[in-house]
């Protein structure tokens, strides 16, 4: 009976997993598909497979837009704030969490701060700030936007996998004199590797994505990047919906590739911190 009410428990547990992932992957496709549509088609048949698995809509993003030029710009400011928040975030989160002094609880409260506050409502001042610097309408801007929305999250993250660290490791290390730089460089870094993977992901995608600081900050169209960029596609009366479909299944691809690469290690990650 034990035996039996476990077997119907998992099997319950697999078909909510199941069910869960068609509601997620079930929007994907029908943007795939529509990719390939024309107008007419996405409202007449919107769930139904195309006439024809024609690349004309892949062809007009590709002549009609700037696209590779958007899709560096996108992959450039993504890499380029996502390696910053991991570079000042690990530093960080290796202080708080291998290192005691008096004022570390208080230092963690305010990285802790910066997760409560949602930047966008600061977009006035933030915007007056950064045009008297001089950095609206350029790369380092909106990365430098990217990098204060992702600190806070990443020291929360990694302060918490760095703690769970046996201290063993390190005091054996300093005993071999080795620097308090080797030590997190070449001990604490590769065991945190999940931790480092689960920030790199959890940032790297609504940066990938977002279009609401480009749209503020970025006016050049040689700056612009892929969500804004394909807003060309959107008019005041009339938007080509095909053509959309295909420039969002093109922008979707770098970081859904991404995200398959490093699966196992973000898997890893989090049972990791599961268990620990």
């Amino acid at each position: 009976m034990k035996e039996r009410g476990e077997l119907f428990k998992n099997g319950a547990i697999q078909l909510l997993l199941a069910l869960n992932a068609v509601i997620m992957v079930y929007p994907l496709f029908v943007m795939v598909i529509s990719s390939f549509k024309t107008n007419a088609e996405i409202f007449s048949s919107p769930f139904a497979l195309p006439a024809s698995f024609s690349l004309t809509n892949a062809e007009r993003v590709w002549n009609e837009t700037n696209f590779v030029r958007y899709l560096a710009n996108s992959v450039g400011i993504t890499t380029a704030a996502v390696a910053l928040i991991l570079l000042f975030s690990t530093m960080a989160a290796y202080a708080l969490a291998r290192y005691r002094f008096k004022l570390s609880a208080l230092v963690l409260v305010f990285f802790l701060s910066g997760m409560t506050v949602p930047l966008k409502l600061a977009i006035i001042p933030l915007f007056i700030q950064l045009d008297s610097l001089g950095l609206v309408d350029s790369y380092l801007g909106l990365v430098l936007v990217y990098v204060a929305m992702g600190i806070p999250s990443a020291v929360f993250i990694m302060t918490g996998f760095l703690r769970t660290l046996p201290r063993e490791l390190e005091e054996s290390a300093r005993m071999d004199g080795a620097s308090e730089l080797r030590i997190m460089r070449s001990i604490m870094l590769p065991l945190a590797r999940p931790a480092l993977v689960i920030v790199a992901i959890q940032n790297a995608v609504p940066i990938w994505n977002d279009f609401f600081f480009p749209l503020v900050l970025i006016t050049s169209d040689n700056l612009k990047t892929l969500p804004q960029g394909l807003t060309v596609f959107v008019g005041e009366f009339t938007t080509d919906w095909g053509v959309l479909f295909t420039g969002l299944t093109l922008a979707a691809l770098p970081i859904t590739l991404l995200y398959v690469v490093l699966s196992k290690q973000f898997i890893s990650g989090i049972t990791q911190g599961a268990v620990k």
